[in-house]
């Protein structure tokens, strides 16, 4: 089976048909789905979401978009989320810099209180990194220095040093339908040095729809194409694919195996 690692199943664009949209997945051989935590305040809807069905699990944070809105003090309401059990990871956090939604220090502080959350339970991050690949870095070297987490780098449309340095780190780097894209040879040639032993596949759905359906709205079925893309590109057959993302996410999200 396949995993859709990062997808957004409390959108509204999916509030019509949800149902419709697991069935399509499942037929499709997607055999657990995690959804995502972009707001605190949103948080109920997604763990309501993980809550209907055992291949579902979740994730609770603040999206650097939403860092000002949503700063946080200190992890303590993570910590305190953490414990239902269908929550199995920390994000998505990060730093996004292209828009600058927040203020880059709000971002940063955000990041930070997450990290102390996934370094204290021992629950991966989830990170959103754009134009801040220095930054990211910089404050996820600095952060390992206090104490050991881990984590996945998701959407990843970085550069070679970003990677090198997130697998440094011991971190996974998760593939979505970006790189599917006819002008994403850049990102493909990035990916090729990527060991399989450390890469997801993720939709980001309902965003970034894989070719051929890209500009439509994008769903957890659409990952079959963005995996056979990247079983061609790693040269191994679309099961093997399948079989190793499969036990790189349960490797990573543990809890969700529990």
């Amino acid at each position: 089976m396949l995993v859709d690692s990062h997808c957004h199943l409390d959108f509204p664009e999916f509030a019509p048909e949800l149902d419709a949209v697991l069935a399509r997945a499942r037929a499709a051989g997607v055999g657990h789905f995690l959804t995502i935590g972009t707001e605190l305040a949103r948080f109920p809807g997604v763990l309501a979401v993980a809550e209907t069905a055992d291949d579902i699990h979740c994730s609770i944070g603040v999206h650097p978009h939403s860092a000002e809105k949503e700063s946080l003090a200190s992890p303590d309401i993570l910590l305190e989320a953490s414990r239902h059990p269908k929550v199995v990871a920390f994000g998505e956090t990060g730093l996004d810099f292209y828009y600058n939604n927040s203020p880059r220090n709000e971002q940063i502080s955000d990041f930070r209180m997450h990290i102390m959350a996934a370094r204290e339970t021992g629950l991966p991050l989830i990170i959103h990194t754009r134009d801040a690949e220095d930054e990211t870095i910089g404050l996820m070297r600095e952060e390992m220095e206090k104490g050991a987490f881990t984590g996945v780098i998701h959407c990843f449309t970085g550069t070679e040093k970003l990677a090198r340095a997130s697998l440094d780190l011991g971190f996974y780097i998760s593939v979505s339908g970006i790189a599917t894209f006819k002008k994403a040879d850049g990102l493909r040639d990035v990916l090729k040095h990527v060991p399989l032993e450390r890469l997801l596949v993720e939709t980001d759905s309902p965003y970034l729809a894989p070719l051929p359906h890209r500009g439509k709205r994008n769903e957890p079925s659409f990952v079959v194409h963005t995996a056979a893309m990247l079983a061609g590109l790693k040269g191994v057959s679309e099961e093997e694919l399948a079989v190793t993302t499969t036990d790189n996410f349960f490797r990573l999200f543990a809890k969700a195996k529990a």
